[in-house]
């Protein structure tokens, strides 16, 4: 019985061929975060509300802070600051995506916080701010914080951290 030698090459984790479907997901989270942006900009006036169901509503928000509005009540200096946060994370993104580039959920993880994390980054270099426009409420509970299409993706990127980290733990 004849055999074939194979030669079987390992993909380089380092590559930056390696990085391109990751980065592909991040640009993705980034187009569609600035479309919905622009959209709601173009159709609301600041504040204006659009009920959808008896828990969701589009609102026209802009928030000047970071999460749940923290900060945003400073002198604008904040704008620069969590600019900075953003493009120093998405530096340190980009290296773990290199290294670890064969981790599937990490990396998905990673290239969702990556988009979402410059999708708002360019809200703040653009406006000054960030637009956000998704507004789910509770009669009992009142409204949760405004949010958009980039902090979705980091909400789900820090959800997959979590899996995944659980999934390593128990392996």
């Amino acid at each position: 019985m004849a055999t074939k030698n194979r030669v079987v090459s390992k993909p380089k984790s380092s590559s930056s061929s390696s990085l391109v479907p990751w980065l592909g997901i991040a640009a993705i989270v980034i187009l569609f975060d600035q479309i919905s942006k622009i959209t709601v900009l173009r159709t609301f006036q600041y504040a204006e509300e659009k009920v959808i169901t008896s828990f969701f509503n589009l609102v026209l928000a802009f928030n000047k802070g970071a999460a749940f509005s923290f900060l945003s009540d400073q002198g604008g200096w904040q704008r620069y600051f969590f600019t900075a946060i953003a493009l120093g994370a998405a530096g340190f993104i980009l290296y773990l995506l290199k290294k670890h580039a064969g981790q599937r959920m990490f990396c998905w993880a990673l290239a969702l916080i990556l988009g979402g994390a410059l999708g708002n980054a360019i809200d703040r270099l653009v406006y000054g701010h960030v637009v956000d426009f998704l507004d789910f409420h509770w009669k009992s509970w009142g409204h949760f914080p405004a949010f958009n299409i980039a902090d979705t993706a980091i909400c789900i990127g820090a959800a997959l951290f979590i899996i995944d980290e659980l999934r390593r733990v128990n392996k």
